[in-house]
């Protein structure tokens, strides 16, 4: 359970497509003039260095984040390229923002973050992360914080849940927590990301969370594993609530990337 380090992998297929869909949401909440509230329940160390060896070692980011830069998959203005542009002039050309970063970038002063990480490592880093944003970091399991603050206050939010998917029975226990989540909290935005492996393992916990929220958007995009061995084809997400424009950004992402 606490062996996975996103290093690996940041700034990989599945970060473009999750982080572009999570960037759209917090750019259009912001827009209105309501305070809100952000939540992760697994936010990893919030920052990363794609020219660590961990990150070099897979080449994700470079079949991810540098081809996208290179091919101008996405506008100067768009919300995950205005948060890379932020990060990357205080940490360097080489960062690559987690999604608490993200947030921290686009969110405003009076919004409030929640954000939970076991790993102790990866916990440590993220406080340094993300010192003097005002965000409130728990290192604890990331339900168990959701439960115990929601509805958080502001009412209006996001909440991410984004984890490593290591523990197999994830899929069968994570349609449930969301429903009691949303219970507690029918207003908020609930986005989901789930990876898409060879075996579709996916599939029984999706068609649970579309039986009971068949309103929500789900957006899936299927790209090469990075390397030969590796089972990820695709990536979704899966949002309860969400903004009305955000349909565009998912179908445009869908485009994108199948090209």
């Amino acid at each position: 359970m606490l062996s996975y380090q996103h290093i690996y992998h940041a700034g990989n297929m599945a970060d473009l497509h999750k982080h572009a869909l999570l960037a759209t949401m917090l750019a259009q909440m912001a827009a209105k003039p309501k305070p809100m509230s952000y939540i992760e329940t697994h936010a990893g160390r919030g920052l990363y260095d794609l020219d660590a060896p961990e990150a070099l070692r897979t080449g994700e980011a470079q079949a991810g984040i540098t081809r996208a830069l290179g091919a101008g998959w996405f506008a100067a203005d768009h919300p995950l390229m205005l948060a890379l542009t932020m990060v990357r002039a205080e940490a360097g050309p080489d960062a690559y923002p987690g999604s608490p970063r993200i947030a921290a970038a686009l969110l405003r002063p009076g919004d409030t973050m929640h954000l939970a990480e076991l790993h102790p490592g990866e916990h440590a880093a993220l406080i340094t992360a993300m010192r003097g944003t005002g965000a409130r970091i728990y290192g604890q399991d990331g339900f168990t914080m959701a439960h115990s603050i929601c509805p958080p206050e502001p009412r209006r939010g996001l909440m991410l849940i984004d984890p490593s998917w290591e523990v197999k029975s994830d899929y069968q226990s994570i349609p449930a927590a969301i429903t009691k989540l949303h219970r507690k909290w029918n207003v908020g935005v609930i986005a989901l990301w789930y990876p898409i492996l060879r075996d579709n393992r996916h599939k029984a916990m999706l068609d649970r969370l579309r039986s009971g929220f068949v309103e929500a958007l789900c957006s899936e995009v299927s790209f090469p594993p990075a390397q030969a061995r590796h089972g990820m084809i695709g990536s979704g997400m899966f949002v309860i609530n969400p903004p009305w424009r955000l349909a565009n950004e998912a179908r445009r992402l869908e485009q994108v990337l199948a090209r």
